[in-house]
């Protein structure tokens, strides 16, 4: 039996040999390329961090000794090590484990999050509460470098380093190092500082240098200001070091020994410290070195190349047109800019830093400075266009409103993901961007039917003299790939009718447009003729062809993917009111709640967002019509 299938908890590490941990790491490994392999999900930081999640779990005394894992990306190993093994296979399932941490799946599970830069403020407001208490326990956060480009990590470490608590912080650095790559040095460095009689040394120095008597002060004076120019010549993590924290490192994350023998060194210490380690993203996977693209995986792949195993033969993402269309539009247009934070690949922006390199900004994991960025290039004249997933922008909904909509700046919110996104769960779900973004005052909101409508849209914003949203889903287009020079823009403000009935009327966003027009073609052998709407624009809405279709239809559905509270249904619903009370109007949306992982297709389907579900939802209006007549 393997060593993994033997762990019962967390306590059996313990007992375990170094060569038994090292051992252990590689079934970890082999156990995730093997099953990532069928479940698709973010494996390349967490085969990054086995030896690390060995470590921690085996020096510390978890789930007492709590542990924050940042993002979950890193997790996976973890899951392996605190008794979900055997659900491994449901990675990412409906009903099966979260791709990221969740607090309900387990104890161990200290904190969920889907979003990066979360665990120090998480862990230090656990530490606070442990004081508070009168508990003993240890709080250890992971995070990766990557956090380290977000403002909300240098807020927590700025935190954590005056408030003197005992909290650990593990900086995972993936080859986007921040100090010198491992060597000679840098082991050296590492071997003193995780010393206890250095460290104990070097506190009793520093008690007695303060405690000097009034006439030797100036002496206590000068020895501290000898310490802070050795430190900063000789220590890496010198940022850290004056941020209040105890730093030591940099450790090879992949040498099990260091990796132990560090950890159990500053496990008792009481005061903030972090622990650099250098780790490799995607070590062990088969086809080589780490890349972007190894990233996360979809399901259906070898194991033994990470290609995929059958080829889509669907059309092409929405992303990826965005992306070529940008591009193309940006060689027509000079005053172009692409913004996105930290996804170049995901947000498609990747095609258009190729093409215009220089006009390419990717910001890292720093959404409110992206926006902001972007607000001030807009006043020199350029139209920036910042490409953000919807879930990702809520975190700048302040540089939104503040930087942006105040100043009325032609900034162009290309929010990928919108909606609906399948197997990444609630953390993902781009269901509130129509809420908030109707809510900013002059903030144009969009939302196309196809790519073709997509880019039409995009042309008409970076010609808009304000701040304009565009929102697209996580899916295959519904037609092919146009070229941008083919495209005309979307004239502003408008609807189109796309199918013309006399008995019932659905106002469509989006990615329902088709959706409403396959329901009104399954309800008309049964008598009931639908007229359907392409609300492409909600914000503003098309008042002249409004007012049409409630003076020729006294029923009204709003169909959005999208949440249901705030959205345009409730918009549409008030603003019908006003012109016409006879007219009944419902809403159709998202409801009121956190939808879990799932494949998109059957969560539209769950919520009644699929044709037959919008069928339903218009025979149940009519029949409650009829009842209530």
């Amino acid at each position: 039996m393997s060593i993994l299938a033997r762990l019962e908890s967390t306590a059996d590490l313990k007992s375990l040999s170094r060569d038994e941990l090292r051992a252990l790491a590689t079934e970890i490994r082999e156990q995730l390329i093997d099953t990532c392999s069928r479940t698709g999900g973010h494996i390349g930081a967490g085969l990054g961090v086995v030896e690390l999640a060995v470590a921690l779990h085996h020096v510390f005394d978890t789930p007492v000794d709590r542990l924050v894992w940042d993002v979950g990306h890193q997790g996976y190993p973890h899951k392996l090590l605190t008794g979900r093994r055997d659900r491994m296979e449901t990675l990412r399932q409906a009903g099966g484990i979260s791709g990221f941490l969740k607090r309900a799946e387990s104890e161990y599970d200290t904190f969920g999050a889907g979003h990066a830069a979360t665990a120090i403020s998480a862990a230090l407001g656990m530490a606070t509460a442990r004081d508070i208490r009168g508990e003993k326990f240890k709080v250890v956060a992971v995070v990766g470098d990557g956090a380290l480009t977000c403002g909300l990590s240098y807020e927590g470490l700025n935190n954590a380093g005056a408030s003197d608590r005992d909290i650990l912080v593990v900086l995972n650095d993936n080859e986007m190092s921040i100090a010198p790559n491992v060597g000679a040095i840098s082991r050296y460095l590492g071997s003193v500082q995780r010393n206890p009689i250095y460290n104990r040394v070097r506190s009793a120095i520093g008690n007695i240098v303060d405690d000097l008597p009034g006439p030797l002060s100036a002496v206590g004076s000068v020895v501290r200001k000898w310490e802070e120019s050795v430190k900063a010549f000789l220590t890496p993590g010198v940022l850290f070091e004056e941020l209040g924290f105890r730093y030591f490192g940099p450790i090879d994350g992949h040498d099990l020994d260091a990796l132990v023998d560090t950890l159990a060194a500053v496990r008792d210490l009481e005061t903030p410290r972090l622990v650099h380690v250098i780790t490799q993203k995607g070590k062990g996977f088969p086809a080589g070195a780490h890349d972007e693209k190894w990233h996360a995986l979809p399901p259906g792949h070898d194991p033994a190349t990470g290609k995929q195993l059958k080829q889509s033969s669907a059309n092409p993402a929405y992303t990826a047109v965005f992306g070529k269309g940008l591009t193309e539009l940006a060689t027509e247009r000079a005053d172009v800019v692409a913004i996105t934070a930290a996804m170049p690949t995901g947000t498609g922006t990747n095609t258009f830093s190729r093409a215009h390199p220089d006009r390419f900004f990717d910001v890292g994991i720093a959404e409110g400075h992206a926006v902001t960025f972007a607000a001030g290039i807009a006043t020199q004249g350029l139209r920036p266009v910042v490409a953000i997933y919807s879930t990702f922008l809520q975190r700048a909904y302040d540089n939104i409103i503040h930087d942006v909509a105040i100043q009325h700046l032609p900034v162009v919110f290309c929010m990928d993901r919108a909606g609906l996104v399948g197997e990444d769960g609630p953390t993902h779900m781009g269901l509130y961007d129509i809420a908030y973004m109707l809510a900013v005052p002059g903030m144009t909101v969009t939302a196309p039917m196809n790519a073709r409508e997509m880019l039409g849209l995009l042309r008409t914003a970076v010609s808009h003299a304000g701040p304009f949203a565009l929102r697209y889903p996580r899916d295959t287009t519904p037609d092919g790939v146009p070229s941008m020079a083919e495209i005309e823009p979307v004239p502003y403000g408008t609807w189109e009718v796309v199918r013309r009935g006399s008995d019932f009327a659905i106002l469509a966003t989006g990615t329902m447009v088709l959706s409403a027009v396959e329901a009104a073609n399954a309800l008309a052998p049964s008598g009931i003729d639908v007229t359907v709407v392409n609300c492409r624009f909600l914000k503003p809405y098309d008042a002249l062809t409004l007012a049409g279709v409630i003076a020729d239809h006294k029923q009204v559905l709003v169909v959005e993917e999208g949440t249901v509270v705030n959205g345009f249904g409730a918009l549409m619903a008030r603003v019908i009111e006003e012109l016409d009370h006879t007219v009944r109007v419902g809403t159709h949306g998202v409801p009121d709640c956190f939808i879990e992982q799932a494949p998109r297709k059957a969560q539209l389907a769950a919520v009644g967002l699929d044709a037959a579900g919008i069928a339903r939802r218009v025979r149940a209006q009519l029949e409650s019509e009829a009842l209530a007549g």
